[in-house]
């Protein structure tokens, strides 16, 4: 007896036979893979707050933060000098700290010497003295010890990773800076936004992947600033829509809010990034990568 096979089955036969189990597999792990979590970016700044009685850049950020274009009410993490006569030294530096937390604004470590000294340069007892004297002076104002510290200079190793641990502080370092530490005579920037563009492309393949942590339905990207710089004070919001635009144009999708403006989640996001050990690979903005390495 002849069997006449409908074409549609040896159609179906032959597409069975070229879509192997692995490409179906493979195509069965792409139909399931979760989107990454949209990101928020977490707003820190360094060296502040100023002690200037005249057109204060600290008091200008913190004016911008709460009112903006963009998002009104932004919270930040400020890591401060406490003891610099031109930071939290002085009488207004004081009062800014105040009103920072009073704020809703974190306030985390960054030195507590005379001047922006390098830790890992400085005796363990010089250190020590800085991080007992630094922690006293912020426990004063926000009634509970830092829980954050970054180095000056992003500079630290194994010994001094440890005493920040010693001192119940967590290192947080960043993944985007605007590269505006104070710069004398010509402080300005033609670059801000290719700067900021680049340093997030970096980040988006690992974003993509899902590689990077993620909490309250956010992937924190930690961005850096400098609050005693006035060219970074004066340009505060350009920056804040800078940020926007690339992360648009990188098509990664930001949360709601794209700040974070609650202290507790982006104390929780914080600690999520923070640096555990030194052995852990950690990409510091502009140079400081090739710079350290040297020494």
């Amino acid at each position: 007896m002849l069997f006449v096979v409908p074409c549609w089955f040896t159609c179906l036969l032959g597409l069975l036979c070229t879509f192997s189990p692995v490409q179906a597999q493979q195509t069965a792990s792409a139909a399931t893979r979760t989107a990454p979590a949209p990101i928020r970016f977490l707003l820190t700044f360094d060296d502040g707050p100023s002690a200037s009685d005249f057109d204060n850049p600290s008091e200008k950020i913190l004016n911008a933060l709460d009112k903006n274009p963009y998002q009104s009410d932004i919270k930040a993490i400020f890591f401060t000098q406490t003891q610099a006569k031109g930071a939290g030294g002085s009488e207004h530096g004081r009062a800014l700290l105040k009103r920072m937390f009073e704020t809703g604004h974190e306030l985390a470590f960054h030195t507590a010497t005379a001047g922006h000294a390098n830790h890992r340069f400085l005796s363990e007892e010089t250190l020590r003295t800085s991080l007992v004297t630094g922690v006293q002076d912020l426990s004063a104002v926000r009634g509970s010890p830092p829980q954050l510290v970054r180095p000056p200079f992003w500079s630290y190793n194994e010994r001094t990773l440890a005493m920040y641990h010693e001192h119940g502080m967590q290192m947080l370092l960043t993944d985007l800076s605007a590269n505006d530490g104070v710069i004398y005579v010509f402080n300005f920037s033609f670059s801000k936004r290719k700067n900021m563009r680049q340093m997030l492309l970096s980040l988006k393949p690992s974003w993509e992947a899902g590689e990077l942590p993620s909490v309250d339905g956010a992937t924190p990207i930690v961005v850096t600033f400098h609050d005693i710089n006035r060219y970074t004070a004066n340009h505060i919001e350009e920056y804040l829509g800078i940020l926007l635009d690339v992360a648009k144009e990188l098509e990664m999708p930001t949360t709601t809010l794209p700040f974070y403006d609650k202290r507790e989640e982006m104390l929780r996001a914080a600690m999520l990034k923070t640096t555990k050990t030194t052995h852990a690979k950690q990409e510091l903005p502009g140079i400081w990568n090739w710079f350290w390495s040297w020494f």
